[in-house]
């Protein structure tokens, strides 16, 4: 009796260990530290303009410290890489824009979009503003596109970077509009707003915050917007096809996105703290106030339909333009 006794109180001192190793066993809690948010962009622009309101708000939502860290260079892929090789364990965190756009505008990446992320979800989008120099002598956009076909080859289009979203979304309306312009590429779009404001270049296709105060204190002419329509965002300013040209649409957007391999239980509570941080009182104005309209996804899934159906219009746009990187 005694060693049944004893076998027994071995066998319920163990059985009562179980539940403390399995506890041990389980993830630990998410996050467990300070998250980071990379982004391929200098400071000033849209990317890091809506990452850092991204970071505000998520560091509220979550509890916990969410820093910024600027990678620009190559058209974001070196901010991509760092993250595709960061660890999957949901505190490192990329913005960007959609990956159909590097992958057509470069031939070697150190990276797979489709295979080394997991969309997040939408962060924001927004219409990129055709501007002038307020020298040229056009106060539409109807009557730019007459001085353009008037004049073949003889406006200077300032790009910020070779294959930029604004850099696409001029060679997407020389084709819609039947125009050509001399494409004049600067190191971002600050360089380009000086040169056409200069007049060393006549016109400009600009993400908002880089524009927008130079536009309200007159140092630039907006005349319209490159999406078909209107913005709330930015009041004053026509959409394309009310201001002459019907069936031309580009636009700019970021998302978030973290490494392949992330727990499930991770992505689900990112895109869920995420969207409820940009649905916080005053973040859809502050968003406006730079152009931009907050536009959250409404999972993971549909986030990573959505870059699907998007990809072909990318790449067309790319083989538009012309662009050519290394």
């Amino acid at each position: 009796m005694r060693t049944h006794r004893r076998t027994l109180l071995r066998a319920l001192s163990a059985l009562a260990a179980l539940p403390a190793a399995t506890g041990r066993a389980q993830p630990a809690a998410w996050p467990a530290k300070p998250l980071r948010l990379v982004v391929g962009y200098p400071p000033g622009g849209s990317g890091d303009f809506i990452t850092r309101v991204a970071a505000d708000e998520l560091g509220r939502e979550l509890g916990t410290q969410v820093l910024v860290e600027n990678r620009p260079g190559a058209g974001g892929t070196i901010a991509n890489e760092l993250v595709a090789r960061a660890p999957a364990d949901g505190h490192t965190v990329l913005v960007a824009g959609p990956f159909a756009l590097t992958a057509a505008l470069y031939r070697r990446l150190g990276y797979d979009g489709n295979r080394d992320f997991i969309p997040i979800t939408q962060l924001a989008v927004g219409p990129m503003i055709i501007c002038v120099n307020n020298e040229l002598p056009v106060r539409s956009l109807r009557e730019l596109i007459a001085h353009a076909r008037a004049h073949p080859e003889r406006l200077a289009s300032a790009a910020s970077g070779n294959g930029s979203t604004p850099h696409l979304a001029s060679a997407q309306f020389e084709t819609a509009a039947g125009v050509k312009f001399i494409t004049v590429q600067f190191k971002g779009g600050a360089a380009a707003a000086t040169s056409t404001i200069a007049g060393d270049t006549q016109v400009m296709f600009a993400t908002p915050p880089t524009v927008m105060n130079l536009i309200k204190a007159g140092r630039m002419r907006a005349l319209a917007l490159t999406t078909a329509a209107a913005s709330p965002a930015i009041p004053g300013i026509p959409g394309a096809a009310e201001a002459g040209l019907p069936g031309y649409d580009a636009s700019f957007s970021f998302g978030l996105y973290l490494p392949a391999g992330s727990p499930p239980a991770v992505v689900r509570r990112l895109h869920e703290a995420a969207a409820r941080a940009m649905a916080r009182a005053g973040v859809r104005e502050r968003v406006a106030s730079q152009g931009m309209d907050v536009a959250t996804s409404a999972s993971p899934e549909a986030f990573a339909a959505q870059l699907r159906d998007g990809a072909r219009d990318l790449e067309r746009a790319v083989r538009d333009s012309g662009a050519k990187l290394e």
